[in-house]
């Protein structure tokens, strides 16, 4: 049998894994770079191109619907991810810091990780109801619960971000504090929180992005009158496409480019020794 070419071993090796990578990168931002396209089109239909335009763009302002619940998400996302960074702080700390109730706590922070949403929502929304029934609160579903039911699931993505910080942190520092004479409080705010705020920056963003994505569990624990932006285009898509939803998507892609290039630029002007 004749032996190969010699340059062929080193075309394949070259040559394959960027191929490989440039169909991937393909086959996941075409159908993104299309709702970019399309969101400039002058047509209403979604798959007839009718010239560049603008006019949706500008149709926006006048999307109340659209605008209720893109502010209502943002409260939402940003609320929860305050909560569930401070909850997930806690947790993480004790995780890496305790022994007592370890197994059960990390349990129990992790859980949401694997627990399919469905049955998240349904959990969620029994609980509330139940609650209502003993308690009298929640009077009824609306912002409070979402926030609630979206704190739930982000704190063991915050809990994971931050304990791998900690985990990773080395300790000298502390121990020097404490042979200055600081007390466990004053270490905790001058040297081990100044250590964790890249960690808690990421588990915020993680936060705040899974909660303005959410659909599923939002549905389940929302009332009436109260709509999140993912509820709002899911049911604008099944009662017809609108070509504004190409344009909000638009807007919003560009909104967490910028959020993600802001944070990087933060990261290695503050944060990079």
């Amino acid at each position: 049998m004749n032996a190969l070419p010699a340059h062929l071993p080193t075309l394949f090796h070259r040559w394959l894994p960027r191929a490989v990578l440039a169909f991937a990168g393909l086959f996941l931002m075409g159908p993104v770079l299309y709702v970019i396209v399309y969101s400039f089109n002058a047509s209403d239909r979604l798959t007839v191109w009718g010239g560049f335009s603008v006019r949706h763009y500008l149709q926006l302002p006048h999307e109340t619907r659209f605008l209720e619940s893109f502010f209502n998400s943002l409260l939402i996302a940003t609320l929860a991810g305050l909560i569930a960074v401070l909850l997930g702080t806690i947790a993480a700390w004790y995780l890496q810091r305790r022994k007592r109730f370890r197994l059960l706590l990390g349990f129990l922070t992790t859980a949401p990780l694997v627990m399919p949403e469905v049955i998240t929502g349904v959990s969620l929304l029994l609980l509330f109801i139940l609650s209502e029934q003993l308690l009298g609160f929640p009077s009824e579903r609306g912002l409070i619960t979402i926030i609630v039911s979206h704190t739930t699931f982000a704190v063991a993505f915050v809990t994971l971000v931050v304990g791998a910080r900690l985990h990773a942190m080395d300790r000298s520092c502390e121990e020097a504090a404490a042979d200055l004479g600081a007390s466990k409080s004053r270490t905790i705010i001058a040297v081990v929180i100044p250590q964790l705020i890249p960690a808690l920056v990421t588990g915020w963003l993680l936060a705040f992005v899974l909660s303005f994505d959410d659909l599923i569990i939002a549905t389940f624990t929302s009332g009436a009158g109260t709509t999140t932006l993912p509820m709002q285009v899911f049911s604008s898509i099944r009662l017809g496409f609108s070509p504004h939803i190409n344009a909000l998507s638009t807007l919003l892609l560009v909104a967490i480019l910028i959020l993600i290039a802001g944070y990087r630029w933060a990261q290695r002007r503050f944060f990079t020794s």
